[in-house]
């Protein structure tokens, strides 16, 4: 674990993985809603965590804070995702799988999967939960437009535009669900630590 300082009220640690970055994110947010750090937000990135607006001091705390590894268990609130598993990229998933079509949505639908952190556009969760071996390569040439609601898979992520974008990941359905409303108190659905599960609509 390296910690950066970042302008003048900002922290980075920085993490060996993905899975020590989820175990930060619990304990800070562990300690912040107890009153034991002040930060205006702790936001967790694939192999960082940014503090922001941290209270003097808050930098030497940290070591004394690290968790132990897998320490605490993400229980954040389950979201179901009605999906149609229709994306155009089903039956090559399902390929490098080496399993069959219905057998790919099964796994899709059977495992849950936990918002890692959010990013490239807003609203879109980075998904976390599948094992190493699913993990698929983005296409070789992004398609120019993907509609909003595809559900995709890329690396060892799986993610829903929000909006319509242009996008390399490998689709393999789509929702109906608004992932993203500034209307809403919580704009975005898909919020770090929340949980997922697909549900075949």
């Amino acid at each position: 674990m390296k910690i950066r300082r970042v302008g003048a009220a900002g922290l980075l640690i920085e993490c060996d993985d993905a899975d020590r970055v989820e175990d930060w994110r619990a304990e800070l947010w562990q300690r912040r809603e107890k009153g034991e750090l002040q930060a205006v937000e702790i936001v967790p990135g694939a192999r960082t965590i940014l503090l922001d607006g941290v209270a003097p001091g808050t930098a030497g705390l940290l070591p004394r804070w690290e968790p132990a590894l897998g320490g605490i268990q993400s229980e954040g609130p389950l979201v179901e995702i009605r999906t149609v598993f229709d994306g155009e990229d089903l039956a090559s998933v399902a390929e490098l799988w080496g399993v069959t079509t219905d057998e790919a949505i099964q796994r899709l639908t059977d495992t849950t999967l936990h918002v890692a952190f959010s990013g490239f556009a807003p609203g879109f969760a980075y998904l976390r939960g599948l094992p190493d071996a699913w993990a698929v390569s983005r296409l070789a040439a992004p398609r120019p437009r993907v509609p909003a609601g595809a559900v995709a898979l890329a690396g060892g992520y799986a993610g829903i535009y929000p909006t319509a974008s242009p996008g390399g990941w490998r689709l393999v359905g789509h929702t109906d669900q608004n992932l993203f409303d500034v209307r809403r108190k919580q704009p975005a659905l898909l919020t770090p630590g929340t949980r997922v599960r697909l549900v075949a609509a």
